[in-house]
């Protein structure tokens, strides 16, 4: 399965374990390196910095093969600066940026040899990330779980391929091989894949959680801008009902407020992502499961050998 992306990190499948916020850890991403693909972990599973680097330095003990970090890039990030200089210092293979203007990442990581992969939802952000020097682009389709973006794939990868020169990795809607090779067939180089990791032996997660990845199907993922102030996809449970997934309209209001909309994304950011961090390893009432639409090809919990193993063969 040789592909740009597979020549760009020197890897045997072209596929990124996806970096889940609260979902990804280090046994998971060791266990990804140890079987032909790369991984990458979000930053802001680390509360400190002393933790960023503990994990940096568990996973080269474990494995010599390329993997990265995804780094919100905007002010919704306070670690943002320190999270940034850390991976640099610590030389990691690829940092991914999302939510933001990834223009100061860039230009401090590719003098290093540091590669930067950028999320963009459409040919315009696409356009202007490879101009600013972006080595790859993660192409967020509407079935990514977490963040999703606004066109399918069918739509997306082939635009960015006929305007765009660097490599495209697509990420959402792939859980098995016959996904995967749909989507290198639209002129993607990889996929980034996550939902389906979710519902591992290796992921620690709340059993609840997994159960949901197995038991939901795709119909029940929904759309929702109340958890972190964009869309977000996620199960559709009894609290994701009953809290609705539209901003009110004082949410809205406040939103547009240029003098207090900066304060108010980062508080709705910030107690979205607390909900998701209860939900994630425990069963509670207010119950916020991110997910994608793949879960529709998700029938049991198995471990990531298993699942790469299906996207593979």
């Amino acid at each position: 399965m040789k592909t740009r992306l597979t020549d760009l990190l020197n890897i045997e499948y072209p596929i990124i374990m996806a970096p889940m916020f609260l979902v990804s850890n280090t046994k998971m991403i060791i266990e990804a390196l140890n079987n032909g693909i790369t991984a990458a972990i979000p930053a802001m599973n680390y509360k400190t910095d002393k933790e960023l680097r503990a994990a940096i330095t568990e996973i080269r003990k474990a494995s010599d093969k390329p993997f990265g970090f995804n780094l919100i890039v905007n002010k919704s990030n306070p670690r943002y600066k320190q999270q940034l200089k850390t991976l640099i210092e610590l030389n990691i293979d690829y940092i991914i940026t999302s939510l933001g203007n990834p223009k100061e990442v860039i230009a401090k990581c590719k003098p290093l040899g540091i590669k930067v992969f950028c999320d963009v939802v459409d040919l315009k952000t696409a356009q202007k990330v490879e101009g600013l020097g972006a080595d790859a682009i993660i192409a967020v389709n509407r079935q990514a779980g977490g963040h999703a973006g606004p066109y399918p794939a069918e739509r997306l990868i082939p635009q960015l391929k006929e305007n765009c020169t660097i490599p495209i990795i697509s990420a959402g809607g792939v859980a098995t091989h016959e996904q995967l090779n749909k989507i290198l067939a639209l002129g993607a180089d990889g996929v980034s894949v996550g939902t389906p990791f979710i519902a591992s032996k290796e992921c620690s997660v709340s059993d609840e959680y997994k159960q949901a990845i197995v038991e939901f199907k795709g119909k029940d993922i929904v759309l929702t801008n109340k958890i972190s102030g964009t869309h977000l996809a996620v199960i559709n449970t009894p609290y994701v009902q009953e809290i609705g997934t539209k901003a009110t309209f004082l949410e809205n209001l406040l939103n547009k407020n240029r003098f207090l909309k900066k304060y108010i994304k980062m508080l709705i950011f910030n107690n979205g992502m607390k909900a998701i961090e209860k939900s994630a390893f425990k069963a509670t009432y207010k119950t916020v499961w991110v997910a994608g639409p793949s879960i529709e090809d998700i029938h049991e919990i198995k471990t990531v050998k298993e699942i790469i193993k299906q996207l593979t063969i």
